[in-house]
């Protein structure tokens, strides 16, 4: 009888430490996060998984294309994906369906060749300290909710840097920033 007991206590122990570990990955490491919606296509179709990783974030900055999923401004609880165009200190504007970085026209090979970037409010914004600029890769008109609509976000809205795609297996492999 006491041997059950033993192998029984065992187990809980095992499944508590496996729980804690799962729960420090996930808060600390890396998260995987399904792709809801259209905002992000033709980089991202709707149920694409992908792989995001947060450690990186509390040594340094995302860099200019890098694709991060972010807490949604404006609707609680709720995880964007989009990508990183402007970083503190940056001057964005989109004038005649271009999105202009410091006075240079951005080249976004990652967005569909014959859409232009039409602006929501703004038409230019001057990113503060620890502010950041998003857009979906979906220029298409109210595609995307970003920080056309929302404004520049803050780093610690940003939850993690993509850097994998694990799903569907044809399109497996890294994201990383593409070069603009």
């Amino acid at each position: 009888m006491s041997n059950n007991k033993e192998s029984l206590s065992g187990y809980i122990f095992t499944f508590i430490i496996a729980l804690v570990l799962g729960l420090l990955i996930r808060r600390f490491v890396f998260s995987a996060n399904i792709i809801n919606g259209v905002s992000m296509e033709p980089t991202f179709t709707e149920n694409d998984r992908v792989i995001a990783l947060i450690f990186p974030l509390y040594y340094k900055d995302p860099e200019y294309a890098d694709v991060v999923i972010i807490n949604s401004p404006i609707e609680e609880g709720k995880e964007y994906i989009k990508r990183i165009v402007g970083k503190p200190g940056d001057k964005i504007e989109v004038m005649d369906g271009n999105v202009i970085r410091n006075g240079e026209i951005l080249e976004e090979n990652y967005i569909d060749k014959d859409v232009k970037t039409g602006i929501y409010f703004e038409d230019s914004w001057q990113l503060g300290d620890d502010e950041f600029f998003v857009l979906g890769d979906n220029r298409h008109p109210n595609k995307s909710s970003d920080s056309r609509a929302f404004g520049p976000i803050k780093k610690d809205s940003i939850d993690g840097i993509v850097k994998l795609r694990f799903w569907p297996f044809s399109k497996f492999g890294t994201v990383g920033g593409i070069n603009e």
